[in-house]
C-alpha cells in the first residue's frame, strides 16, 4: 500500500481537482444515511465494492474504512468529520496503487421534508506527480465514473 498525505475540509476548496454533485433522491434523509454508515457502504455503486468500516461502533471522527473500486484499487480511509444522520467527510490513508498524494470525499445530506432529501457528493484529490501530467487525459474517465455514482445513486434511491 503506498501512504497519501493527510488533509481537511480545506481541501474541497483548494483540491487541484474537485468534482461535486447533488442529487434530490425520493427518499427520507435517514435512508441515504443507513446506506452510507451501514455495515456495506455505498453498496449501490457499481464501482465500489467490499466497503466496510473498520473501527467498532459507534463512528466518529477517527473511524476508519477499507473500500475497493473496480477490481483492484484499493483505498484506506479515515474521516475528520462525522455529523451523525448529516453526512461526514474522509480523507484517504493509503492506495493499493499510486494514482494520488491526496484524496478525499465529503458527503452531505439534507432533509426535503419528511420524505425527500438531497445528498452532495463531493470528491477532492492532488495526483501524485507521475499522473500529475496526464491528469487532463482523465477527465472524460472522471466524468464517466461520477456518472456512473449519479446513476447508481438514483437507480437504488428511486431518484
Amino acid at each position: 500500500m503506498f501512504d497519501l498525505h493527510e488533509c481537511d475540509e480545506t481541501f474541497f476548496e483548494s483540491a487541484p481537482i474537485v468534482h461535486a454533485f447533488s442529487l434530490d433522491l425520493p427518499v427520507p434523509a435517514s435512508r441515504v444515511w443507513k446506506g452510507l454508515a451501514g455495515d456495506r457502504p455505498l453498496e449501490w455503486c457499481r464501482l465500489l465494492r467490499n466497503g466496510r468500516y473498520t473501527s467498532p461502533r459507534p463512528f466518529g471522527i477517527g473511524t476508519t474504512r477499507e473500500i475497493t473500486v473496480g477490481v483492484g484499487f484499493h483505498l484506506r480511509e479515515e474521516f475528520f468529520r462525522w455529523d451523525e444522520g448529516r453526512g461526514h467527510s474522509f480523507f484517504a490513508t493509503q492506495s493499493s496503487i499510486p494514482l494520488f498524494r491526496r484524496f478525499a470525499e465529503d458527503y452531505v445530506i439534507e432533509p426535503i421534508g419528511d420524505e425527500r432529501c438531497r445528498l452532495t457528493w463531493t470528491i477532492a484529490f492532488e495526483p501524485s506527480k507521475p499522473i500529475a501530467r496526464p491528469s487532463s487525459l482523465a477527465g472524460a474517465g472522471n466524468k464517466l465514473i461520477l456518472a456512473w455514482f449519479k446513476h447508481d445513486t438514483r437507480r437504488h434511491f428511486g431518484g
